[in-house]
């Protein structure tokens, strides 16, 4: 059971193949240092991100080193380093890529404090599907903002745009599209959502199959994604890599390194100005571009459920929602987080961590039980592996 889970996991990521949890309580330590706000620590801009000994945080330094090093030998077999099968396993592209990539490298954080990095964390690089979980964040302000009433709204009763106008189409909600559970139908930027068709598709073609009623059947889907982020510009009116930077990644105190790079013909005309559509990965090109150091950032305001310094930047009732299983249908999933809830994802972790994926193994775990965020990049290995070593040099 568990080998299955890890491959079916994995090939959602790289294919598209593919009752509420109570929430866990944290540790003692984190509950009292989240109580006293200047008790946490928030990294400043930049390079102003402070580095602690691993002991000075109760990890055993040798045992986070034997990870560190365990880590640097599993580079990605997925994708070569000038992304020359990008075609192959995900079909035509839509948008540009690089030219090459980085090597694998991450970044550790306990506390918030760096404790261990290696490779190149500076470099911007996509980053694939994790870009749905900044989507799910967006979402999360959006509701946050009043702007939608209520995540099992139809879509239709705000986006009159012809997209939810089906009868297929218009019993999809807002929950449902960040389930993965929406079953819409239609073709978005040239791409369809049954995904037939070998030079569209790539080995991501599937069989042709019935379509269900909305909220009743899982399918990792990007085209799918790509309407859900269509949908919410329509609602802001407003590009959503500007919405990202305003509301998430300059409170956050982020670099001015990362994009958000939209396909060649994903542009809309919104109250006369043309504006750019983005996608939830970059299967078919584009998508979002950023380091490491970004994704541990994004990563840790999680971990601080959704508050940065003195700002909360998304509900911590949002971080909660968005992190708790949603019903019997679909994988161990969140609202496009993987979640831990069953510990098969990751034995050796808490049922309580979780992630932001995306092929070619881009990993942001986050673990509030031990306040450890863990990215990943361009790994082979399964995630368990580094997890499971690096929660043995935490001491008891």
């Amino acid at each position: 059971m568990l080998k299955d889970k890890f491959l079916y996991l994995a090939l959602a990521l790289t294919m598209g193949i593919g009752g509420c949890q109570q929430q866990p309580q944290q540790t003692t330590a984190t509950s009292s240092a989240q109580q006293t706000e200047t008790k946490v620590y928030y990294p400043g801009k930049g390079d102003n991100w402070e580095k602690r000994q691993p002991e000075q945080l109760g990890m055993d330094a040798a045992m986070l080193q034997e990870a560190v090093e365990w880590a640097k030998q599993q580079e990605t077999t997925q994708m070569p380093k000038d992304f020359s099968t990008q075609e192959e396993i995900f079909g035509k592209m839509l948008g540009p890529i690089p030219n090459d990539r980085a090597s694998t490298n991450g970044i550790i954080l306990r506390n918030g404090y760096i404790v261990a990095e290696w490779g190149e964390t500076e470099r911007v690089d996509p980053t694939y599907s994790v870009a749905k979980s900044v989507l799910s964040t967006i979402l999360g302000i959006t509701i946050d903002r009043g702007m939608i009433k209520d995540i099992q709204d139809p879509v239709a009763n705000y986006v009159k745009d012809g997209g939810y106008d089906s009868e297929q189409n218009r019993k999809v909600t807002w929950e449902h599209h960040v389930r993965q559970t929406s079953e819409w139908e239609g073709e978005l930027w040239g791409k369809k959502h049954d995904f037939v068709g070998k030079e569209e598709y790539g080995k991501g073609e599937r069989k042709p199959r019935e379509l269900q009623e909305p909220g009743t059947f899982y399918e990792y889907n990007d085209v799918r994604i790509n309407r859900f982020a269509l949908s919410m510009l329509r609602l802001w009116k407003k590009p959503l890599p500007e919405v990202f930077k305003d509301e998430v990644m300059d409170p956050i105190d982020a670099s001015n390194t990362w994009q958000y790079v939209p396909y060649r013909n994903s542009y809309v005309e919104i109250d006369g100005k043309r504006m750019p559509s983005v996608s939830g990965g970059t299967r078919w090109g584009g998508g979002l571009w950023i380091s490491a150091r970004d994704e541990a950032r994004f990563g840790y305001l999680f971990l601080r459920n959704g508050r940065w310094k003195d700002k909360q930047i998304v509900s911590e009732a949002w971080v909660k929602e968005a992190t708790t299983v949603r019903g019997p249908v679909g994988p161990d999933y969140g609202y496009l987080w993987w979640l831990n809830t069953e510990g098969k994802a990751w034995p050796s972790a808490p049922t309580t961590s979780y992630a932001a994926l995306g092929a070619g193994q881009n990993t942001i775990w986050v673990d509030p039980e031990h306040d450890i965020v863990i990215v990943w990049r361009w790994h082979n290995g399964n995630p368990d592996e580094l997890i499971k070593r690096v929660l043995a040099a935490v001491k008891e």
